[in-house]
Order: C-alpha cells, then sequence, then structure tokens
C-alpha cells in the first residue's frame, strides 16, 4: 500500500469519523442547552479541523501531498491521537 493511500484510509476511516463522533456529542451538548462558549468555540474548531482533512483528501485524490509530507501528516496524526488517548486516561 503506497504511503499517499494509508494517509487517505487513515483520515477516512478514523479520523474523519472520530471528528464527526466528537461534532455530534458537541451538538447534543448544545441541544441540550448545557453549552458555553468554549463548547461553541471548539465546535467551530472542530468543524473547520473537519474541512481540512476533508481538504487534504482531494489534495490526495489531485496526488498534490509527496510521500515525505503524508508521513508527516501520518506522525502528527498518531501524535495527536496518542494525546488524546492520555488525556482521556487523566
Amino acid at each position: 500500500m503506497s504511503i499517499q493511500k494509508e494517509l487517505e484510509d487513515l483520515i477516512k476511516n478514523d479520523v474523519l469519523i472520530e471528528i464527526e463522533d466528537y461534532i455530534d456529542e458537541l451538538f447534543e451538548i448544545i441541544a441540550a442547552k448545557k453549552e458555553d462558549d468554549s463548547t461553541k468555540e471548539e465546535l467551530k474548531e472542530m468543524q473547520e479541523m473537519k474541512k481540512d482533512f476533508e481538504d487534504m483528501l482531494v489534495d490526495l485524490e489531485n496526488g498534490e501531498i509527496d510521500d515525505e509530507e503524508c508521513k508527516e501528516i501520518i506522525e502528527e496524526i498518531n501524535d495527536m491521537r496518542k494525546d488524546e488517548d492520555e488525556e482521556d486516561e487523566d
């Protein structure tokens, strides 16, 4: 599997699903009227992040991301997810 395909699969099958699930949770908090300004700000940030990853998929499909950049992005995603897992454990 090429590194581009690996990144595409990671984004489609993991990252976007996790972001969408989290956005759904934020909408539920807002719908229950339990939100504060930080919840709304976080929702906005997550929606922007989702768009960034969707744009990245387009760039991947157009061959605009080289192997080295793919490796860096995969490492960043894995670090981000690792940090999130560590926060969940606290």
